[in-house]
C-alpha cells in the first residue's frame, strides 16, 4: 500500500473520535494526550474491533500507545499462569517502558500487568503468575523458560502483540517467537507493529495473522531533519580523546561500542579522562543497567556506553550527541543508533 506521507511525530486525529472509553480518554486529557499521532489514529479502532493489525512505522511515532490502548481495553482476567495478553518485545529495557505505560493506562481498573525478562531472579516472577497475570510483557527467551519449567502457560492468551518485531529478528529471537506463537490460541487477536515489513516480518505476517489491517506511516520527506552527521578522521590512539571531547562539548552523549568488554573499556578510558560515564549491555545484569540508565537520566553520568542493546527501547531525553565509537554493523544500526 501507499505510504501515508505524514510526520508520523504529528497528532492528526482526537484521542476522543477513537472509540475508547470516557474514563481512558479522560486519563489521557489529564496526562496532556488529546490528539492521537497517525500510526494511534489509523490502527487503534481496528484494533479495539478485535481485528489483526499490521503496523509500519518509525521508531518514536507512538506505536506503544497503538497497541497498548487496546490491549487495556480488550484484555480479560486471567487464571493463575495463564496470561490473556502478551506482549513480546526484544529487550528488557523496552518491556519496563512499556509495562510502565500500560501501568498508565490501566490507572485504576483492577487490570494486572507484569514483566518477564532475563537477568533478574525468577522470584517475583514465579509470584505474578501465580496471583494470574492478565498483561504479560516478555523477552522471548525468559518466557520460552518459565513455559518450559511448568510454570506459564499461553494457551489462554487471545490477544498478542510483536513490538519492535524487525528488531526481534535482527537479534535472532524468531524461532523462538514462532514457537511461542504455536502455543498461542489459534483464534487470538495478533497486532505486530515494525519499522520494516520486508523478509522475515512479512513472513509472520502471512504465517499468523488473519486478513490484518495495514497501516503504513513514513516520514514526511518535507519534515527538516535537524540532525546534523560529521564524520571525524581521527587516529586510533586519539579516539577516547576525541569521544571525551565531543562529551564535554554536548554535556550528555551516548556512545556506541561494537562489543560489551569494548563498552566496559571504553567506558573506564572516558571516566580516567575526566568524563563520567556508565556502560550497558547485555552482559550486565537488570540492576546494573537500571542503575546505569538512571544515573545518565539524572545527569550524574554525562555519557552512557553501549552496545546496540541500547539502540532501540530506550527512551531517554535531551541526549545531545551520539558518538559511534565503532562503526555501526549496517544501516539499520546506523539509524536505530
Amino acid at each position: 500500500m501507499t505510504p501515508v506521507r505524514t510526520d508520523p511525530t504529528t497528532p492528526t486525529a482526537a484521542i476522543a473520535e477513537l472509540g475508547l472509553r470516557a474514563e481512558l480518554t479522560e486519563s489521557l486529557a489529564a496526562r496532556g494526550i488529546t490528539t492521537a499521532f497517525d500510526i494511534q489514529a489509523r490502527t487503534i479502532p481496528a484494533a479495539l474491533a478485535g481485528r489483526d493489525v499490521c503496523g509500519k512505522a518509525p521508531t518514536g511515532s507512538g506505536k506503544t500507545l497503538a497497541f497498548g490502548i487496546p490491549v487495556v481495553e480488550r484484555v480479560q482476567r486471567a487464571r493463575p499462569k495463564h496470561p490473556r495478553a502478551l506482549i513480546l518485545t526484544p529487550t528488557r529495557e523496552l518491556a519496563a517502558q512499556i509495562a510502565g505505560e500500560l501501568q498508565l493506562l490501566i490507572g485504576n481498573r483492577r487490570t494486572s500487568v507484569a514483566t518477564f525478562y532475563g537477568g533478574v531472579g525468577f522470584g517475583p516472577q514465579l509470584a505474578a503468575l501465580r496471583r494470574g497475570v492478565d498483561i504479560a510483557v516478555a523477552c522471548p527467551g525468559r518466557l520460552a523458560d518459565l513455559i518450559r519449567r511448568g510454570d506459564a502457560s499461553l494457551s489462554d492468551v487471545d490477544i498478542v502483540v510483536l513490538d519492535e518485531a524487525d528488531r526481534m529478528a535482527d537479534m535472532g529471537f524468531l524461532p523462538e517467537v514462532r514457537r511461542l506463537l504455536n502455543q498461542v490460541r489459534p483464534d487470538r487477536q495478533t497486532l505486530l507493529f515494525s519499522a520494516t515489513l520486508d523478509g522475515a516480518i512479512n513472513v509472520l505476517v502471512r504465517d499468523y495473522q488473519r486478513d490484518p489491517l495495514r497501516a503504513e506511516v513514513a516520514p514526511d520527506p518535507q519534515v527538516v531533519d535537524r540532525t546534523t552527521h560529521t564524520f571525524l578522521p581521527v587516529r586510533r590512539d586519539a579516539r577516547v580523546a576525541t569521544a571525551a571531547d565531543l562529551v564535554a562539548k554536548h554535556g550528555s552523549a551516548v556512545v556506541f561500542c561494537r562489543t560489551k568488554r569494548g563498552a566496559d573499556r571504553v567506558a573506564r578510558q572516558l571516566d580516567n579522562a575526566g568524563v563520567s560515564a556508565v556502560a550497558i549491555h547485555g552482559g550486565r545484569s537488570q540492576g546494573q543497567r537500571d542503575r546505569a540508565l538512571a544515573s545518565f537520566a539524572r545527569g550524574t553520568a554525562q555519557a552512557l556506553v553501549a552496545t546496540d542493546v541500547a539502540a532501540r527501547g530506550i527512551h531517554i531525553d535531551d541526549v545531545q550527541c551520539v558518538v559511534h565509537f565503532d562503526i555501526a554493523g549496517d544501516h539499520k544500526d546506523y539509524v536505530h543508533r
